[in-house]
Formats: structure tokens, sequence, C-alpha cells
């Protein structure tokens, strides 16, 4: 509305100049059309004002930019426009076709090329990149995956499982649940079905021979950011880290990966430990399972053993629940490594 035509003090608008004594009276019908394309205006640009964030929509992993960053960010940008009336300042439109290149910033379009249930709950999704491009993705870095259930949008955080040289693809692991919104719409997939991923992020870095020792503790899914930085050592004729990895499951068909953790296992460098917390007979498991399994739950004695047999001193990195990793740096500390010698996912 035009500066100078609000309301008075008692509620009467006031007008510039005589006013007329009558509706037919010239300057009246010219007024009025000013204000409706006015108020017209108003609603077009209120229409374009970005819309605040639901809590579903922020996946809670601490990422730079969050979705409440870009918010603001678009806000800022919308109220730009507005003041100076030029809607060219607004952003352009999300891509919708499979690009080769991650924006943290912006959701882009990639198209499902496989989608395999390793679980009852849990699968194994391959998403397409074109022209055998490769993403700039560091081992142990995360994604952000958007969805939609019943109009509600909703984000969380998955870390690729392929490796950072992969071409022409990426990975993810993504396990399910019973009442979970993204678990219903990650079992609406299927080949050739698009979702919309921004990234990446993640503060863990890894170089090679940078730890003498990395002791991997992963419970469940936890395994995903595991899998990209063991295989960036194995990979490596130069990389001389040795690696204990420690997997922690309900039980042994529960365990993700199994041939791709053989397969490590038989590196010079790489050892393999499994929990089951649902099992409790090793002649149940296969032969090359029985002397790296142990039942129950991970707890203060194994970790103090495991830290004790690593063969160089260890930086530890721990993925998993809430209360698996608040409950692994606890033990960790106990078993004598510093605050800095441990990474949290």
């Amino acid at each position: 509305m035009r500066e100078g035509l609000g309301p008075g003090p008692h509620g009467v608008r006031p007008v510039l100049g005589r006013a007329p004594s009558c509706p037919s009276q010239a300057g009246q019908a010219p007024l009025m059309m000013d204000e409706r394309e006015e108020d017209a205006d108003e609603e077009a640009w209120l229409q374009l004002r970005p819309v605040e964030p639901l809590p579903s929509q922020c996946c809670g992993s601490g990422c730079s930019p969050c979705v409440f960053d870009l918010y603001h960010r678009e806000l800022a940008r919308w109220e730009a426009a507005r003041a100076s009336k030029d809607r060219s300042l607004l952003s352009g439109e999300e891509s919708q076709s499979c690009p080769s290149k991650l924006s943290p910033e912006t959701f882009l379009a990639f198209c499902i090329s496989a989608v395999d249930r390793l679980t009852e709950d849990t699968y194994h999704v391959r998403f397409a990149l074109p022209r055998n491009c490769q993403f700039s993705l560091r081992p142990g870095q995360h994604l952000i995956l958007r969805g939609k259930v019943d109009g509600l949008e909703i984000q969380r955080a998955y870390t690729p499982i392929s490796p950072a040289n992969a071409e022409g693809y990426f990975e993810v692991l993504i396990k399910c649940y019973p009442t979970g919104l993204m678990s219903r719409y990650v079992r609406s997939w299927g080949t050739g079905h698009t979702a919309f991923w921004r990234g990446p992020f993640g503060d863990f870095f890894y170089k090679a021979n940078q730890y003498g020792e990395l002791l991997m503790l992963a419970s469940g899914t936890g395994l995903a950011p595991m899998v990209p930085i063991l295989q960036s050592i194995t990979d490596n004729a130069e990389d001389e880290t040795f690696v204990t990895l420690v997997g922690c499951f309900k039980t042994f068909e529960g365990i993700y990966l199994k041939t791709f953790l053989q397969e490590q296992a038989r590196f010079w460098n790489v050892r393999t430990f499994f929990v089951l917390s649902q099992e409790n007979s090793l002649e149940k498991l296969p032969w090359s399972y029985r002397e790296k399994t142990r039942f129950g739950r991970l707890a203060q004695g194994l970790i103090e053993e495991l830290v004790g047999s690593c063969r160089r001193k260890p930086f530890a990195l721990v993925c998993g629940s809430a209360e698996f990793t608040k409950d692994m740096a606890r033990c960790l500390l106990c078993a004598g490594l510093a605050k800095d010698s441990y990474f949290l996912f």
C-alpha cells in the first residue's frame, strides 16, 4: 500500500486533495483501480515469500548451511527483491535433471538406478550420475535427502558408502523404521524414480597415513561412513594405516555388506570384529566368523581389550545411535583415549 494512504486516527483513510462528494465524481474510479492493482501486487509478492521450515525438515546433524540457514538467506533475498520491486533478484528453480556436481545449498535431482533390499528393514540404493562423472565427496561425508509424505516435507542425513572415486554413481545404505516418515518415502522407491539430495557435509577429512591405526566402532547403519574410509585405505598401496573395525548388530543375518567386509579383512592391515546382541551360540555361525565374534553389547571391558590390542596408537571413529555414540565416547575416555583421539559422526 502506498505511503500516506494508511488509516487515520479515527479509522478513516485520508486522501490527497479534496474528497469527492459522490462516487460518480472525477478521480474516484482511478483511485480505486490503483488500490486494487497495489493490493494484487502485494498479494503476488506474499505468495513468493519463502515458507519457514518445519522442525521435521531439519535433519538434526548440524549441517552448514542448515535448512533454517537457507530459509533466512532466501527470506533476505525476497525482502531485497520486494523492496526494489525486481523479481529477477529471486533465485531460479532447482534442477530437475541428474547433475554431476553437488550443492550444499540446493537440492538436486538424482535418478535411482537400483534398489537392493539387504535385510527386512535396510536398503542399498544406487543413484546414477551422468557421463561417468565423479562426486567431489570425501570419504565419510554425508548428504541430506529430502522427502515428502502426506504433504509434509522431511529431511534426513545419509552417508554414501560408494568409493570416493566411483564413476557414474553413488550408493547409500538406508534403514527403515515402522513409523518413520522418511521410511515410508524410501519404501516407495523403485528403479527410475527420482530423489533430491544436497551436500556434502561433514567435518572429518581422512588423509593417508594421518593416523597409526583407526579403531572404527559402528552400530547398524553407522557402518556407512566407515566403508568409504576403509576402502580409501585399502585402495591406496602407499597408505599403511592399520584398521580395526568393530560392527555391532543384533544377529548374524543382520550384518550388512558381509562380502565387502570379508574382502577388506584379507588386507594385511585390516581386522574386523562383530558384536551380536541377540545371538548366543558360536555353533550357529560360519567358521570364519567364530573367532572374531562376541555376544552381548559393546561395553567397557571389550573397548579396553580392543584399544590394548591395537598395533599402533589408535584414533577412534564412532557412528551409531545417539545412545551408542554417547556410551562409546565414555568408554574410550575410560580406556585412556583423549578427547582429541576420537571422532563422533
